[in-house]
């Protein structure tokens, strides 16, 4: 069932959660800056109708020395035709033909994959300016994270991890022929709240299972009462998360001769 008014919806959740996290945490981190000697690379894929920008301060959560060296990206999505929002257009990585998304919903993999093209793109030209696949993350919400599923499944290599919130399977079972045995190393994390009603708990539960058929492992965290948004709990989680997983990387002796 589509909603009411699905564009006010959208704007309100995906705004909610920015300002959730700006409320809850110390102005004082907003003097993060970004070491411009960069070892790790993190791409942040928003919702459907957000921006980049809109999403920048969450960089500044991450306080951890491991993140100093980390070069974020948070690029804003095309304005496309919506079809779950009856054509209207708005920033939109691929098309969505149904609000609340279900484990069931009808999938656009031509419009998906014309994205993970874009999304690959960004991730080839951190590699060649010296990155490590291996401390490449790629983070998404709802619209965002479907989209960081599908991109870092489909890339031929092992990347440092895809973490997705609040997000869903976006393509078939018969896209799972493409994915090489090194993408299906690729660590992932998915994170949904129990009481979302956008993207319903069902479509990110549905996840895991179907991943494991494609002999690729999963954390999942479900979060109680949490609904279609980011909680402080999933971000602090998220941030242990990849710190652990961050490959150690051996200084250059240009820094220091």
């Amino acid at each position: 069932m589509l909603l009411t008014k699905p564009i006010v919806l959208f704007t309100v959740i995906l705004s909610g959660t920015i300002i959730f996290i700006l409320f809850f945490w110390p102005s004082s981190l907003y003097s993060h800056e970004q070491n411009p000697m960069a070892r790790n690379f993190i791409l942040w894929l928003h919702g459907l109708g957000d921006s980049g920008p809109a999403n920048e301060p969450i960089k500044t959560l991450f306080t951890s020395p491991e993140f100093k060296p980390t070069k974020w990206s948070f690029p804003s999505a095309p304005n496309n035709p919506v079809t779950c929002n009856y054509g209207a257009v708005m920033p939109s990585w691929f098309d969505i033909h149904e609000i609340p998304v279900t484990a069931s919903s009808p999938k656009d993999e031509s419009s998906l994959l014309k994205a993970v093209q874009n999304v690959h793109a960004m991730i080839d030209k951190e590699v060649a300016a010296g990155i490590d696949p291996n401390n490449v993350f790629i983070c998404g919400f709802s619209q965002g994270g479907a989209l960081t599923l599908a991109s870092v499944l489909l890339y031929p290599r092992k990347l440092g991890g895809g973490a997705i919130f609040s997000g869903w399977v976006p393509f078939n079972a018969s896209l799972n022929d493409q994915f090489t045995s090194d993408a299906k190393k690729t660590p992932i994390l998915w994170s949904h709240g129990m009481a979302d009603r956008t993207v319903l708990f069902e479509a990110g539960q549905a996840g895991p299972p179907f991943l494991e058929q494609a002999g690729i492992s999963c954390e999942f965290k479900a979060y109680p009462g949490l609904g279609h948004s980011i909680s402080n709990e999933e971000l602090r989680n998220l941030e242990s998360w990849m710190k652990t997983r961050m490959a150690v990387v051996l200084p250059s002796c240009f820094e220091y001769c």
